[in-house]
């Protein structure tokens, strides 16, 4: 089975990539491959932000990356990139702070990589 690498550059507000994203990684460990990580990079480093609030009839963001998080794969997020959107990097939750050098290893070392913008 492949692994694969995911990136996701959009935004909380582009709830058709996200929703796509989350899609595809579950269709793919249905079927046995590994997803190594989820690297956010542009903006989507505002999805490890603190300071979301959504409405109630809004799609649960914190709830799609607390399910991806439970199925073991590592969340990143380009301390650069978020870093330029004012995002507080030594408060990420379940986000890990990793930057490109450390993102492009894991694509060498993974089969595909995939990305949702």
């Amino acid at each position: 089975m492949s692994q694969f690498i995911i990136s996701l550059h959009c935004g909380p507000d582009s709830h058709d990539s996200l929703q796509c994203m989350n899609r595809f990684v579950q269709a793919a460990l249905k079927q046995n491959h590994t997803i190594k990580c989820i690297f956010l990079y542009q903006n989507a480093v505002q999805h490890a932000s603190q300071h979301i609030q959504l409405a109630s009839d809004e799609l649960p963001l914190n709830s799609i990356w607390h399910n991806l998080a439970e199925q073991d794969i590592s969340l990143k997020l380009c301390v650069t990139a978020a870093e330029k959107r004012g995002i507080n990097t030594t408060d990420t939750g379940i986000f890990t702070v990793a930057g490109l050098a450390e993102f492009a290893m894991e694509t060498c070392k993974a089969d595909k990589w995939v990305q949702f913008k």
